[in-house]
């Protein structure tokens, strides 16, 4: 379908991608942006990093304005969805109807119990920046809690103790990322805290927020209360789903939207998912995998808009790849680490913590994490892209 009416509920990377993509393979139709976020589109990873440091203006996030790919944005939210009739409803009163439509909708942040309050936050959108920002400003060097160790919760500790803040993270895994990389890899990585002057507290959870109406502490599971001046919640997210129940649209228990491998709801392929909210099937792993990173919504919207304009629906293309810039360095992760995966850690010499570890299947390379090392990255890359043995790259890196 070259021509026709593509509306896209959400305009961060995956749609914004997805509207650019359109346009890269030919579509001449209309498109549609939807997205009730007023500051849309502008690129997420600053977020916790330059945006809030204070060294990026937010104009430097930007995605561009949706004119640059011929499209409309309406600034409004998705409320309902007739599929049989391709009507999409807007809060705003609006009814569109389209010929295609992919939800890149995202996701909202998990909370606490006893939320909202005054200094506490979350980081999603820009909006939410600013208000962590202004909050930190106002702490000055005083006491930040961050609830959740994982990307984010770690990217905020690392900006907030560059400012000369107090820093504790709380993490309810023995270790932050455990779930991903394994509890002793994980465990590994989170020396980088300490490295940099951060307390981090594992295998405790919150029971409360103290303080009304200003938070002063957060109670812990271990009965113990921590003393805070500002909170930042990072403990997940949730697909921003709701208003797609009873419209036909398979979701999982967690609100997530089933697809095929190709990124479809539906079997006429009228209905698309990508990014936060989109469960893929995966055939190698032979499930529905729901990946909550950048990369993988840029992918996932390039292969839609291919579907969408071509003749034959078009798979994924592109390794599992994650990073993170924490502390003034990078971590990365190439592939997916299995529960069963053998690990071999590679350290190198210097001032800063710099490693490297490989995940092997019997002798095959599965994953590659990389910590402050950009050497490693690139051999890791070449490694797994020519399916080279586990042992070859480990000795490659002996050598570095």
């Amino acid at each position: 379908m070259t021509a026709g009416h593509v509306v896209v509920v959400g305009a961060s990377v995956g749609g914004s991608r997805l509207a650019a993509g359109l346009r890269e393979a030919g579509h001449t139709g209309r498109i549609t942006l939807v997205d009730p976020d007023p500051d849309a589109p502008y690129d997420r990873p600053p977020l916790s990093k330059q945006i809030l440091a204070g060294d990026w203006d937010a104009e430097r996030a930007s995605l561009g304005d949706p004119a640059q790919w011929d499209a409309r944005r309406h600034v409004a939210a998705a409320a309902g969805l007739d599929t049989a009739g391709r009507v999409l409803r807007l809060d705003d009163g609006t009814r569109l109807g389209y010929d295609r439509l992919v939800l890149a909708c995202g996701a909202a942040p998990r909370i606490l119990p006893g939320m909202p309050r005054d200094g506490v936050h979350v980081l999603r959108t820009l909006a939410d920046c600013h208000r962590l920002r202004a909050g930190l400003d106002r702490i000055g060097t005083g006491r930040l809690v961050v609830v959740g160790g994982g990307f984010v919760g770690a990217e905020v500790a690392s900006t907030a103790r560059a400012r000369g803040i107090d820093v504790t993270v709380v993490e309810s895994l023995p270790a932050p990322l455990a779930g991903l990389l394994g509890e002793d890899v994980a465990a590994e990585l989170a020396l980088l805290h300490a490295d940099n002057g951060v307390r981090l507290l594992t295998g405790t959870g919150v029971t409360a927020l103290v303080g009304e109406p200003a938070v002063t502490g957060v109670a812990l599971t271990d009965g113990s209360v921590l003393p805070a001046d500002a909170v930042v919640v990072g403990i997940g997210v949730r697909p921003g789903t709701g208003w797609l129940v009873g419209s036909g649209v398979p979701l999982d228990d967690d609100g997530g939207v089933l697809c095929d491998a190709y990124g479809a709801v539906d079997a006429a392929r009228t209905v698309y998912a990508v990014g936060d909210v989109a469960r893929w099937y995966d055939p190698l792993l032979r499930r529905h995998v729901r990946v909550e990173h950048w990369t993988n919504a840029v992918e996932q919207a390039d292969a839609v808009a291919r579907s969408i304009t071509g003749p034959e629906p078009v798979p994924r293309d592109g390794e599992f790849f994650v990073w993170s810039d924490q502390y003034g360095g990078k971590i990365t992760l190439l592939g997916r680490p299995g529960p069963g995966d053998e690990v071999t850690v590679v350290r190198s010499g210097g001032e800063r913590r710099r490693f490297a570890v490989a995940y092997r299947r019997g002798t095959r390379l599965s994953a590659v994490l990389t910590v402050n090392w950009p050497k490693a990255l690139v051999t890791a890359r070449r490694a797994l892209a020519a399916h080279a043995g586990a042992d070859d790259v480990v000795a490659t890196w002996k050598e570095l």
